[in-house]
């Protein structure tokens, strides 16, 4: 369980932190983290800290799909994490 918390931390920094360099990139007219690759980050774990991510830097908010798509995934995940909770700790 520790090593999950653990996980589910650092996967959130890496979401919060490719939005934030994706951005400095788009304003920089620069090469780009590639929106599959943001997606990644945020099925893999990190939807919370791309929501945030995509607010704090107003990055891709002019996308539904990234406007919708990034907290539902989170919501999908962490309901489906508490539900496994007390499925395995019965």
């Amino acid at each position: 369980m520790k090593w999950l918390i653990i996980y589910i931390i650092v996967i959130n920094i890496i979401s919060l932190f490719a939005m934030g360099i994706d951005k400095r990139r788009a304003v920089k007219n620069k090469w780009r983290i590639s929106e599959k690759a943001l997606f990644l980050f945020v099925v893999l774990g990190g939807g919370i800290g791309g929501t945030i991510g995509m607010y704090m830097f107003h990055h891709k908010t002019k996308h539904w799909y990234f406007v919708l798509g990034f907290p539902l995934i989170a919501i999908i995940e962490y309901i489906g994490s508490i539900m496994l909770y007390f499925i395995f700790n019965r």
